[in-house]
């Protein structure tokens, strides 16, 4: 074990390197390098006290001061290096030497048949025991093909917990378990004292750096594992070394932003394709939900179509029941003409019930156009509703229940004027009565009939949507004003024959009593007919509140619709920059020795550029031109032939 001891006042370092004139030899000389640890002795001729120390102890602290200032320089060297460290870092490789020497420190031998076997394979194969996630480390080292011996084993897997950052994690697992530990180490070994789990806490610092080591390729059984100290030691060569190297991080930034650049674009694209996905399911079930809105709708048009064949066939009998009153009129009129004069009394109280019927007449005609522009309201919103393609099947049951309301309110309407056809005809009974007493008491009573039926037409025409039948409506209401007038100046001849009927006055005082009370029964109906005008508004502000709802979800859509087409438009320049950042190859410094172009060699007068679109590297002559590229909207360096080629391309593209 000898052999591997150096001298750090003489020449017979691993490098050889003579020291400078400045330099003096240390009193000092170190052994046991070969796993035994660092033991720093005395010379010769120095006097030794009386209390020694124990050289366990002092090989544990040497492993542990060795240890901070690998860690140390390590940590230093790669945040001013600024770049993922490789396998050929010097300071990288010293702290995998002396990690091995804490390792190898109080390791038990084991005895075999032919020799015997000293190796830290043993100690951290069993880290896979206790802490699971080490199975693929231990996994992927013994598929290794090129490793053969145990201690290759374990630098391998060195590299790779270092690679993962969890080297702390793994070793302060094993540290714990000190009854398995002894199975391996001795009782003063590094691994079962405190300097063990100090070494573990500094560790935890080099979670910072990120390394890049090929492990397949290297030769990692025949290496020797021999500290260089003068690595430590600072001297002129070094602070040349931090030059080179603040140099050469200034030449590699770049790289790294292309690098992180090209993550940060792969990671956006992956979330932008999610997002793509999810609005693509939701597009999907939006268009089921409106195939079953429509097929609904067409089912809410079967009906209406089917309410209004059965209005055409009301209005119809209605009509037929008009003109057979418009006959009964005329010849009442003929046979009123050759009947008795009435009482004036009587025409004055007849006449004040044409007020009145009048008035009920203008009051049912301005129900009839609110009744009527509601129905166009509601047209409109079937209209709107059947054009509407997002609209959510939430609001379209909303719809059908307010329809079925609807058509169930225009069913008790329609039941309400039934109800009144048959009191009119009682009315037309208790008239045809009257014609016996008095031919002019039923002409009146048969014009109440008639206003009556105007009414129950109007009420009809209500629940009719068409606007033909409302102008119909207004010009048979214009003709029968004409009528009136006509009976009116009729009415003014016959007054002086009404004054001889008075003697029939007090016998047709208790019939007029009896239209009274009918009159009274009329005057509910309407106010029936009020209550339902109350009932037809509270529905059109519901129809108001559910378009503002409409109109709000068809915002909401608008803007998603936007925001899909923005990330569309991003995902597309994103996949146009990364095929540009895909194509990029990045020639390292130390294969290029001459230029590409002029193919003269590099030296401090004729340094080195890149080309930011191809990649390879020229001289200056060659590449002093600069273009914005996909990647990169500022003007960069580029070389003269992707100058000529990206200048070719941009005029080919314009008209």
């Amino acid at each position: 074990m000898g052999g591997d001891c150096l001298g750090l006042g003489g020449s017979r370092g691993r490098h050889g390197n003579a020291p400078p004139p400045s330099f003096r030899p240390l009193p000092v000389r170190v052994l046991g390098l070969s796993g035994q640890g660092l033991e720093v002795l005395r010379r010769p001729g120095a006097k030794t006290g009386p209390a020694t120390k124990d050289p366990t102890a002092v090989e544990r602290a040497n492993l542990l001061n060795m240890a901070k200032l690998s860690i140390k320089g390590l940590i230093e060297s790669a945040l001013s290096f600024g770049r993922t460290l490789d396998s050929d870092y010097p300071p990288l490789q010293q702290f995998f030497v002396v990690m091995e020497h804490c390792l190898k420190h109080g390791l038990k031998v084991r005895k075999s048949f032919l020799s015997y076997n000293k190796t830290i394979w043993g100690p951290l194969e069993l880290v896979e025991k206790l802490y699971p996630e080490a199975e693929e480390i231990g996994a992927s080292v013994r598929d290794l093909p090129g490793l053969k011996t145990p201690l290759g084993r374990a630098r391998a897997w060195l590299r790779l917990a270092l690679m993962q950052k969890k080297m702390a994690d793994y070793l302060r697992c094993l540290i714990i378990q000190r009854d398995l530990l002894s199975e391996f180490y001795e009782y003063h070994a590094l691994m079962m004292e405190e300097e063990g789990a100090v070494i573990v806490g500094l560790l935890v610092g080099l979670n910072v750096i990120d390394a890049n080591l090929c492990v397949k390729g290297e030769d990692l059984d025949s290496q020797v594992g021999v500290i260089d100290f003068s690595m430590y030691l600072k001297n002129e060569e070094d602070i040349g070394n931090k030059e080179r190297n603040v140099q050469i991080a200034a030449i590699l930034d770049q790289k790294n932003y292309v690098e992180e650049l090209n993550r940060q674009l792969n990671s956006t694209v992956s979330s932008l394709h999610s997002r793509v996905d999810s609005l693509e399911k939701s597009n999907t079930k939006l268009i089921e939900e409106l195939a079953i809105a429509k097929n609904n709708i067409i089912k809410l048009q079967e009906e209406n179509h089917q309410l209004r064949s059965e209005n055409k066939l009301i209005l119809m009998k209605a009509q037929q029941h008009l003109e057979v009153t418009k006959v009964d009129v005329e010849t009442e009129l003929q046979t009123y003409k050759h009947s008795r004069q009435g009482l004036d009394e009587m025409y004055n109280e007849a006449r004040r019930q044409l007020r009145d019927e009048s008035q009920l007449r203008q009051d049912v005609e301005n129900e009839l156009a609110v009744q009527v522009s509601m129905k166009h309201e509601i047209e409109l919103a079937m209209k709107l509703l059947e054009k509407d393609i997002h609209e959510k099947q939430d609001t379209l049951i909303g719809l059908r229940q307010q329809l079925e309301e609807v058509k169930a309110i225009n069913i008790e309407m329609y039941q309400k004027l039934q109800g009144s056809e048959d009191g009119l005809k009682e009315k037309n009974e208790i008239i045809a009565r009257l014609e016996e007493k008095t031919n002019k008491i039923t002409a009146a009573m048969r014009q109440l009939e008639q206003r009556l039926q105007q009414a129950e037409k109007a009420q009809m025409e209500a629940e009719d949507e068409d606007e033909k039948y409302l102008q119909e409506c207004l010009s048979k209401s214009d003709s029968l004003q004409k009528q009136i007038s006509q009976k009116e100046k009729q009415l003014v001849q016959l007054e002086t024959d009404l004054k001889i009927e008075k003697e029939w006055r007090q016998t047709l005082q208790e019939d007029l009593q009896k239209e009274k009370d009918a009159l009274s029964h009329l005057r509910n109906e309407t106010q029936q007919i009020i209550s339902l005008k109350k009932e037809f508004l509270n529905l059109q502000d519901e129809n108001q509140q559910l378009k503002k709802i409409y109109h709000e979800q068809e915002q909401a859509l608008q803007e998603l619709g936007n925001k899909l087409s923005e990330s569309k438009l991003k995902i597309e320049d994103i996949k146009e920059a990364n095929k540009a950042l895909q194509g990029l190859v990045w020639l390292k410094d130390k294969e290029a020795t001459h230029c590409k172009l002029c193919e003269k060699e590099f030296s401090l007068s004729k340094r080195k550029h890149h080309c930011r679109n191809c990649g390879e590297i020229f001289c200056n002559a060659c590449s002093d031109n600069e273009l914005p590229l996909p990647s990169s909207p500022k003007p960069v360096r580029v070389c003269d032939s992707c100058h000529a080629l990206l200048i070719q391309r941009c005029s080919s593209n314009l008209p």
